[in-house]
């Protein structure tokens, strides 16, 4: 298993923070034999990305793309909207980043947020995992 981190912003993130939550998560979900890559772009990226994939034309915090074989996927972070959102929400850009990779990899467990009550859940199983992390 490894998690692969790819920064192609020049803002510093904390890598290391993203690693050990990624491999806690995979760990604790049975899929720690499989790779995981995480890249984090800015805003114009991700909204070329968003639109090319989803067709929606606009800056969004996180895709996930599930893998395959032995690849649990990919998830492309906005660092600058998880600031943004940081912000907006008055949390830690820390506790941001962290709640969105989490949403993220449930994502690649196979959630989703399509309904009020599927978030909820989501939300619910992200903040569950968050604390047992005691980050």
């Amino acid at each position: 298993m490894s998690v692969d981190i790819l920064n192609k912003t020049r803002t510093r993130i904390n890598t290391k923070l993203v690693q050990r939550v990624s491999e806690a998560f995979l760990k604790k979900y049975k899929k720690n034999k499989l790779d995981l890559s995480i890249v984090f772009v800015g805003d114009r990226k991700i909204r070329k990305i968003n639109n090319l994939y989803r067709r929606y034309d606009k800056v969004t915090d996180i895709l996930s793309f599930e893998g395959e074989d032995d690849s649990f996927g990919e998830l492309i972070i906005d660092y600058a909207q998880i600031k943004r959102q940081a912000s907006r929400f008055g949390n830690s850009t820390k506790d941001e980043l962290i709640f969105i990779l989490v949403h993220g990899l449930f994502h690649l467990l196979g959630y989703n947020d399509e309904t009020e009550k599927e978030e909820l859940k989501m939300i619910k199983l992200g903040e569950d995992f968050i604390k047992k992390m005691k980050i």
